[in-house]
């Protein structure tokens, strides 16, 4: 019995591909955004482990990406960074790979350098056009998919 129980943790842990989660500052995020420029849209949504909306919509933006290869969606978690261990858990049972993001500035910094409007209230959703790289959409809280669903349609086409 302890051998079959053995093999069933081994298998269940080798089917989760582990999420490498990399410290970024809101300067690097905005240079990994500007990369993407006439290649993809971008979705950047930014969350935290604590907070409930962020981890409620998680699954619905993970399945954006799945759905457009022209989307690239980049997860900044403003956990922190004592808490990438359970960041990364939590990223790999989510099916996002194989990297991520962590917060690595103070949080007045990190906000003003990411938007200016941004309150620092999570989550927060920038969306950026695919061509021009301009901002289409950005919000803070819980939205619903049509609310995602009509900011990315705009950032393919942009």
């Amino acid at each position: 019995m302890k051998i079959i129980f053995l093999l069933f943790f081994i298998l269940i842990n080798c089917s989760i591909e582990k999420t490498e989660l990399l410290p970024i500052t809101s300067k690097d995020l905005m240079g990994k955004i500007n990369k993407f420029k006439g290649q993809k849209a971008v979705l950047v949504n930014i969350w935290a482990l604590w907070c409930q909306p962020c981890v409620e919509e998680f699954p619905m933006i993970v399945n954006f990406q799945k759905e457009n290869i022209d989307l690239e969606i980049l997860f900044v978690s403003a956990d922190f960074i004592n808490q990438s261990q359970n960041v990364s858990i939590f990223l790999s049972e989510q099916n996002v790979g194989p990297f991520s993001y962590i917060k690595n500035e103070k949080d007045e910094p990190f906000i003003n350098g990411v938007h200016s409007g941004w309150s620092g209230s999570l989550p927060f959703t920038i969306v950026f056009a695919k061509e021009s790289g301009i901002m289409i959409d950005n919000w803070e809280g819980k939205e619903p998919k049509s609310r995602f669903d009509h900011a990315i349609s705009e950032a393919l086409i942009n």
